[in-house]
């Protein structure tokens, strides 16, 4: 049974003549005589090999060898082949190739410490820097086909170690900076990992954290690693191994600039990011150098319109510069190298931040961007939530007249903070650029862009090239009704399986249908062919038949006035096969009475019906989450059943987990 679809409202902003003229998406359009984009949607999906090469090409991805084919499909739609028998380093079109031209100059990388330090590195500066840790890592041993981990805050020296890795031909493990031992273990272990770049510590909120002393712990158990890179960043006190570990000025500052790239197969191991499985051990997305890179720069382009040094108009100030994208992330989520990778091969910039995005004010973003002119910047819908308490003089006393979109991708938005956001900080003319897809598409499956309209909330549009569609439990396809999100062709960011666990991989997304990459998110489609995803599969709500998405409830909740943001469990009911459980986390200086919970209860009840009245509200402090702002449905289901939590690792706040085990009890 389907139930129809709701959650929308009206169409809220429509580019202009100029935002449409000025798209790169419109460029690659005409470039191909495509009249709109319906065309290009049916085009890029029915001839995947078109589409590909077409996109090889915009973005001046440069081959060593040339591919003698886009793509092989002989082994089937769960493992094809691109580039056929190309030979690259994707390196090289990040920074190696703009070094004979006058783009070196340009600014690759801004970065601003939350203590206020600023620093930039031009293209120029960049590829120096680069050639001189691949250097250095050549010096201790390693290269192709080595593991490395990264274990840093967001400053531009994980940008440097993270190219210089692939400079090498070695595989990139990203790795959150937030983790403890037992998660960098687990990782590093599975990838036999021989490195690893960590940091004595980062600041958040004005204190320093160590992370060495983590680092520590963690190569205590792992056999393969041999070296430790530390960059010096808080200047705390730590514990350096003598003959395993190096300070990165000591061992890289002393190399050469000139260092040769290391020419690899398109399809080499480029990187593997690990995700967090509901049981078990993390699955490890393998990407390669012609997957991920090439995937996050299309999004990139078409979605957000990043552009490049020499596709870029006059700023306010009538000065040509490429683009400055920023998004709030960290390294070890798919979003850090994606930023890195994307802004890269565009030609753009990126601007980096590391401390907590409302210190020491919750104007700290605003003001940033006022001073870097940042053109896309990347929230969260958590953060955007946070800060509205604050009122809106914290943005209006800043200059936001660079910003030309938003981004936002980990979680389901509300239409509060979502209108918020548009109306108040962006006047309504600022598109929320809403980005959904996983670590194993390498970005998004679906995307707002700057030729389609918005709603609320909403994603105008598959991205190009992926063939996407929302079914019944038949598999069969379903418009204004919620169903399974699905992909039914190749594309070429797509994970090359789980590192050395072929068949996790194929149960994880084949298993259901035939040919069929089944997400496990759900998604409705409405009557004006815009799309919503409302949260994982797997955290979908079934009450008496009714298919229920945990953001429907939850954007009733936040609409009190003492509600800053909830989550919405089913847990088993004999009768009904699930009942609704809701937590709530309430402002500050709140009674959390019964009074309050009784007034919730009515609102869900009045706009959901009585069949879907919550068994019980929850009051917390927080929600578990995971650095991206992602809440943790699948732990709070765990916790308040008692039941195992799987892998814990991602969570920036696993206290979280426990005041709800505490609640329960």
């Amino acid at each position: 049974m389907t139930e129809q679809f709701t959650f929308g409202g009206e169409i809220v902003w429509r580019p202009s003549p100029e935002q449409i003229e000025h798209a790169n998406l419109t460029k690659f359009m005409r470039l191909h005589n495509i009249k709109d984009f319906d065309e290009l949607m049916q085009k890029s999906t029915s001839d995947v090999a078109w589409f590909t090469d077409a996109v090889l090409k915009f973005l001046d991805i440069q081959f060593y060898e040339p591919y003698s084919k886009v793509v092989d499909l002989s082994a089937g739609i769960q493992f094809p082949t691109w580039c056929v028998d190309a030979k690259m380093n994707i390196v090289h079109n990040c920074v190696d190739k703009y070094q004979v031209t006058s783009h070196k100059s340009q600014v690759a990388v801004i970065f601003e410490g939350e203590e206020g330090i600023t620093k930039t590195l031009t293209y120029e500066q960049l590829y120096k820097e680069v050639n001189k840790t691949a250097n250095a890592l050549r010096s201790l041993g390693l290269g192709k086909g080595d593991a490395i981990g990264i274990f840093m805050p967001m400053t531009p020296e994980i940008v440097i170690a993270l190219l210089a890795i692939a400079k090498i031909g070695g595989i990139i493990l990203p790795l959150f900076s937030g983790y403890g031992a037992g998660a960098i273990v687990s990782r590093m272990n599975d990838a036999e990992a021989k490195a690893l770049f960590a940091c004595d510590g980062a600041f958040r909120r004005g204190k320093p954290v160590e992370m060495k002393s983590v680092a520590d712990e963690a190569a205590e158990q792992i056999p393969t690693l041999k070296h430790i890179i530390v960059l010096k960043r808080t200047n705390q006190d730590i514990k350096i191994k003598a003959g395993r570990d190096f300070w990165w000025d000591e061992l890289i500052n002393k190399q050469s600039d000139e260092s040769k790239t290391e020419i690899t197969n398109a399809e080499d191991p480029l990187m593997i990011i690990y995700t967090s499985g509901t049981t078990g051990k993390p699955k490890g997305a393998l990407h390669t150098h012609c997957g991920f890179p090439i995937k996050a720069a299309q999004d990139m382009a078409f979605g957000t319109d990043v552009h490049g040094w020499s596709s870029s108009l006059n700023d306010n100030e009538g000065v040509s510069r490429p683009d400055i994208i920023y998004w709030m992330t960290d390294m070890g989520w798919m979003m850090g190298p994606w930023l890195v990778f994307g802004s890269l091969i565009l030609g753009a910039s990126m601007f980096l931040y590391d401390g907590a995005p409302d210190y020491p004010a919750p104007n700290r973003i605003w003001e940033m961007t006022e001073k870097h002119k940042i053109n896309q910047m990347g929230v969260s819908p958590t953060l955007i939530r946070s800060l509205i308490p604050h009122g809106e003089e914290q943005f209006k006393k800043h200059n936001l007249t660079s910003l030309k979109c938003f981004g936002s991708t980990g979680e389901p938005w509300n239409p509060d903070p979502w209108l918020w956001l548009f109306e108040k900080v962006g006047n309504k003319k600022i598109p929320i650029i809403n980005y959904s897809g996983g670590t194993e598409i390498s970005g998004g499956i679906v995307m707002g862009n700057p030729l389609m309209p918005l709603k609320p909330c909403a994603f105008s549009a598959p991205c190009p090239g992926m063939n996407v569609d929302v079914v019944n439990e038949d598999g069969k396809p379903l418009r204004n009704a919620v169903g399974e999100l699905v992909i039914k062709s190749p594309w070429i960011g797509m994970t090359r399986g789980f590192w050395k666990d072929k068949q996790r991989y194929l149960d994880t997304y084949w298993s259901r249908w035939e040919n069929v990459w089944v997400h496990g998110d759900f998604a409705a489609i409405d009557n004006d062919g815009l799309w919503y995803i409302l949260g994982r599969s797997d955290d979908t709500i079934k009450i008496a038949g009714k298919r229920l998405g945990p953001a429907e409830v939850e954007s009733i909740l936040v609409k009190h006035k003492d509600i800053v943001e909830a989550a919405a469990i089913g847990v088993p009911h004999e009768v009904k096969g699930s009942e609704l459980i809701l937590f709530a986390v309430t402002k500050p200086k709140v009674e959390r009475s019964a009074a309050l919970r009784q007034a919730l209860s009515k609102m869900v009840i009045s706009e959901m019906g009585k069949p879907l009245a919550p068994k019980e509200i929850i009051f917390v402090s927080d929600l578990p989450k995971t650095r991206n702002a992602k809440v943790m449905r699948r732990m709070i289901r765990a916790a308040y059943l008692g039941l195992e939590l799987g892998d814990t690792s991602s969570l920036v706040n696993p206290q979280a987990v426990d005041e709800i085990k505490n609640a329960k009890e």
